[in-house]
């Protein structure tokens, strides 16, 4: 998605990825009788310290499910966007519109990452001290790398704590648990506290992966639509609608780039429509929308060019063909990814309050 919309849609350097905004309605639809998963079905203990699913048609129904959601709803999108529509609903959506959606979203997954964060709150709280530490008080500090440029070797200063404080703190995180994994300080009974923080729980998946896979359309089968799965799935699509509108906007401002006109506009979203349209006929569970952080780091960085996204989006081609590559960041313990996930949640939630410092309250509402 960096190529086709740094290329053909908005043109602006906006980065792609999947989007929160279909996580609440995923989980509404396998929350009713007929795809819940029965405790029974959700995992087995395998005797050799690992978990593995005990059926396989079971889990794999509920993605066709959600596949044909998500393929039908982000139709949708796209016969919005290139079929002007969004141009002309604009007068509706501005600020007033884009911050209850946006804010709503972050607060309410908040649920689902107090479920992970439960498994290991000290290591969750951990990750969100580390994050908070990178991203507040360390972000000044510029660390000593070795460059190379015009020929020569220098030793020059990169702000690796302000680029990359999620990563860090993740990765510390992650590297603590290993250690303790090592020495057996988690409990090594699937009943205990804190199991979930072993590296080793998923350890298997690396072996189990092929070293080059490249995926294809309908590897789960073919995908399933009802129409209550495809009306909650739809308000997501246009939950991530709206704001994506608004990040076009603040990522041209911030890039310098004049505002975008209406076609560029429509252009945009029909193309973040073909993004969900892709994603869900290989069935990756998800869609796939702008990311408000990345506008952030644009405004931290300064790199306004289209040209180093869509290096980007070739070299994440390149190392999605490789399975043992994904298969490394399964090992990620839950209680990281919970901590992760309290922080970036509740950084959506902000975002969509930051919204209304482009409100004017003494005068009406106008669009963008």
């Amino acid at each position: 998605m960096y190529l086709l919309q740094t290329t053909i849609g908005t043109r602006l350097p906006i980065l792609q990825g999947g989007t929160f905004s279909l996580i609440t309605p995923t989980l509404a639809i396998l929350s009713l009788p007929q795809w819940k998963c029965p405790v029974s079905e959700m995992f087995i203990f395998n005797g050799t310290g690992n978990f593995s699913i005990d059926n396989t048609e079971s889990w794999q129904s509920r993605i066709r499910e959600i596949q044909g959601a998500i393929i039908v709803s982000s139709s949708f999108q796209l016969f919005l966007g290139f079929s002007g529509l969004i141009g002309l609903l604009l007068r509706f959506i501005g600020p007033l519109s884009i911050t209850p959606t946006i804010t709503l979203i972050g607060l309410s997954l908040f649920q689902e990452a107090g479920k992970k964060c439960g498994t290991h709150w000290g290591i969750a709280l951990l990750t969100v001290a580390l994050i908070t530490i990178f991203s507040q008080y360390l972000r000044h500090i510029q660390v000593p790398v070795i460059l190379y440029g015009k020929g020569k070797w220098k030793i020059g200063k990169y702000p690796v704590f302000n680029l990359f404080p999620v990563l860090l703190g993740m990765c510390l995180s992650w590297l603590i648990c290993f250690i303790l994994t090592h020495f057996n300080v988690f409990p090594s009974s699937p009943a205990g506290y804190g199991f979930a923080a072993r590296t080793d729980v998923n350890s298997d998946a690396i072996d189990n992966s092929p070293w080059f896979h490249v995926p294809y359309p309908g590897q789960w089968g073919w995908p399933t639509v009802s129409l209550s799965s495809v009306l909650g799935m739809l308000s997501g699509i246009l939950a991530s609608i709206i704001e994506s509108v608004g990040d076009y906007y603040t990522c041209a401002k911030l890039s310098g780039a004049p505002n975008p006109p209406v076609h560029a506009l429509n252009r945009g979203i029909g193309m973040e429509g073909i993004g969900s349209l892709l994603a869900g006929i290989w069935g990756t569970g998800n869609g796939t929308t702008s990311y408000s952080q990345n506008i952030a780091a644009l405004g931290i960085t300064k790199v306004g060019s289209r040209l180093v996204l869509q290096t980007a989006g070739i070299l994440l081609i390149v190392l999605g063909l490789f399975g043992k590559f994904g298969a490394i960041f399964i090992t990620i313990p839950e209680p990281v990814i919970g901590g992760m996930l309290m922080v970036m949640f509740g950084m959506i939630a902000a975002v969509g309050i930051s919204n209304l410092q482009y409100v004017d309250f003494k005068t009406p509402q106008e669009p963008f």
